[in-house]
């Protein structure tokens, strides 16, 4: 009997330990804040689009960027992650490199819309909030379209967090054309 006891009071603190919400691994439930955010709404297709990012932890323990991409007439495309290196855990500042040309097509629709949604995780697993960037394929006038970031990234030598590595599809070429045009 008193083993039975023994027994299920050590569960029960056991349990008590690995239900709390720091656990044995000390780990904070605080997520990380995505602070400001900025990037061009337009561009034509195979531009080098840079989405600007600043961020904090309170716990120092940020992780990963997941980086999302709708796309109007295809859907979601797979979630791209890039792990933070270790000197970006606390705060950040600097940019996620994407060049929208694909290995996947050569052509993308002039006015094809997509919106990039983006968020950083700590190790704990906690999610930030989200920014979403929506964006164009459109051929642009260089003089009409300002890519100078605002404050805070107007400062030279902001680092490249990570490169997003997602291939795009234009919708209308997948499957084979030609059948289309031979009924």
């Amino acid at each position: 009997m008193k083993k039975n006891r023994f027994f299920i009071g050590s569960v029960l603190v056991l349990s008590v330990f690995l239900l709390a919400p720091q656990g044995f691994s000390g780990e904070k439930n605080n997520p990380p804040i995505i602070t400001h955010s900025f990037a061009i709404e337009k561009g034509p297709y195979g531009s080098i689009l840079k989405l600007y990012l600043e961020a904090e932890d309170p716990d120092g323990d940020m992780f990963r960027v997941a980086t999302v991409v709708d796309q109007i007439g295809f859907g979601r495309y797979p979630t791209d992650w890039i792990i933070l290196k270790p000197q970006f855990r606390k705060t950040l500042r600097g940019y996620l490199q994407w060049n929208t040309f694909s290995s996947n097509t050569h052509y993308m629709r002039e006015w094809t819309s997509i919106t990039i949604r983006v968020s950083i995780f700590d190790k704990a697993g906690n999610e930030s909030n989200e920014v979403i960037f929506p964006f164009s394929f459109e051929t642009v006038n260089a003089k009409s379209v300002s890519i100078q970031p605002p404050s805070p990234f107007d400062q030279k030598d902001l680092p490249r967090l990570g490169n997003i590595h997602i291939n795009l599809y234009e919708p209308t070429l997948m499957g084979d054309a030609r059948r289309v045009w031979e009924d």
